[in-house]
C-alpha cells in the first residue's frame, strides 16, 4: 500500500495538463495495516473512506470501487489495486494514450513480479493463456465483440462510467473488470487494452495460498472451456516429459536413431509451448520453469471449475455462492 501511494503521489510531478490529482483509498473492512498506512498519507492529500455495508448480491470489490467512484469528482477515473506500483509520468501518458486512441476506457495488463517457485512456474502459463484468449488487437478493435480489462489498471472517463452504470451495473460479477469492459464496448464506446510494463507493475500473490485462492476465483470465468483446457495442458506436460524421457532412455540403450526421432518430436512440442509462453512477457528463467506450471495450471483450473460448480467460491474472507458469480467469459470475433 505505501509503495503504491508513493508512486501515485509522484504523478503530481508529471504534466497532467492542468488536471487535479485526487487519490481516494477505499477501506473494505481491512484486517491488516491498510487503514493505518493510508491515513499516514492524509497530510499529502490522500483521502480514506469506508466501503460501507455490502448490498445484497454485490461482491465486496464492486461495493468498494463504487464507493470510491461516488466520492470522486474528476472527469477521469483510475481504478487500481493497492499492490500496484505506477511508474513516473505513467498517469499523464495513459490519459494522453486514451485520447490518442479515442478510447473511453483504457486498461493495462501490468508487468507481473514473480518470486516464489509457484509464482514463476504458473503465472507465465496463465498469462500466456490470457494473451491468447483476450488478444489486445481484438479487444481494442471496435469491430470485434471481444472485450477485456485488467482490474489492476482501469482508466475510464466519468462520462462513460456513469453512462454504463459503473460497477453497480456489474455488482454481482466476480470478474468485474471484464464485465465493465464488455458494458463499455456494448455501449458503442471504444476500449483500448495492452500490456503495460512501461506504466505499472505488480506482485499479485505473495504465497501459494493466496495464489490458489485468487485463481480459484477467476480461472473458470476467464476461459470458455476450462475443463477441456485443463486436460489439454496436462496432456502437453505429459507429452513433453514422456518424449524427453523416452529419448534419453533410447539413447542410453543403444537405440540412438529412435532416440533422435523422439528427441526431435520433443523439441517441436517444447518449441510450440515456449513460443506461446513468451507472449506472457516474463523473464527467461520463469519461461523455463513454466513447464512445471502446466500441471499446476490444470489443477487450478479444475479447482476453480469445481468451486464454481458447487456454488462456493472463497475470496478475501468471504464466500460467494453460485448465484452471485456471474459473467462467464466467451470471446468474440
Amino acid at each position: 500500500m505505501s509503495a503504491c501511494l508513493q508512486s501515485l503521489l509522484a504523478q503530481h510531478n508529471a504534466s497532467l495538463n492542468n488536471l487535479t490529482l485526487e487519490i481516494i483509498v477505499v477501506d473494505d473492512q481491512s484486517t491488516d495495516r491498510t487503514r493505518e498506512i493510508a491515513d499516514s498519507f492524509a497530510s499529502r492529500g490522500v483521502r480514506v473512506i469506508d466501503a460501507g455495508p455490502i448490498p445484497a448480491g454485490w461482491t465486496g470489490k464492486n461495493n468498494a470501487v463504487t464507493a470510491g467512484a461516488q466520492a470522486a469528482r474528476a472527469e477521469w477515473l483510475l481504478f487500481t489495486d493497492a499492490d500496484t506500483i505506477h511508474l513516473p509520468g505513467s498517469l499523464a501518458r495513459s490519459i494522453a494514450e486514451s485520447k490518442r486512441q479515442s478510447a473511453a476506457m483504457l486498461s493495462y495488463s501490468p508487468e507481473q513480479v514473480v518470486k516464489t517457485f509457484s509464482e514463476r512456474a504458473v503465472m507465465p502459463v496463465i498469462f500466456a493463456e490470457l494473451a491468447a484468449t483476450f488478444r489486445p488487437s481484438q479487444v481494442s478493435d471496435p469491430n470485434s465483440s471481444a472485450a477485456a480489462a485488467n482490474g489492476q489498471y482501469i482508466l475510464i472517463t466519468r462520462e462513460a462510467y456513469d453512462a454504463v452504470g459503473g460497477h453497480a451495473a456489474v455488482a454481482t460479477c466476480l470478474l468485474e473488470d471484464v464485465a465493465l469492459a464488455r458494458a463499455v464496448k456494448q455501449s458503442g464506446r471504444k476500449i483500448f487494452f495492452r500490456y503495460g510494463a512501461d506504466a505499472v507493475r505488480t506482485r499479485m500473490y505473495r504465497s501459494f495460498t493466496q495464489l490458489r485462492e485468487g485463481w480459484t476465483k477467476n480461472l473458470a470465468l476467464l476461459f470458455p472451456s476450462p475443463v477441456r483446457l485443463a486436460v489439454l495442458r496436462g496432456v502437453e506436460f505429459v507429452l513433453i516429459l514422456a518424449t524427453f524421457s523416452i529419448a534419453i532412455a533410447s539413447s542410453m540403450h543403444g537405440r540412438r536413431q529412435f532416440g533422435v526421432i523422439i528427441a526431435f518430436l520433443c523439441a517441436i512440442v517444447y518449441a510450440v509451448f515456449l513460443k506461446r509462453i513468451r507472449r506472457a512477457h516474463f523473464s527467461w528463467d520463469a519461461n523455463i520453469l513454466a513447464l512445471f506450471g502446466l500441471p499446476l495450471f490444470s489443477y487450478l483450473l479444475l479447482r476453480s471449475t469445481r468451486a464454481h460448480a458447487n456454488g462456493n467460491v472463497p475470496w478475501k474472507g468471504r464466500n460467494y455462492s453460485d448465484e452471485k458469480v456471474c459473467c462467464p467469459v466467451a470471446t468474440g470475433h
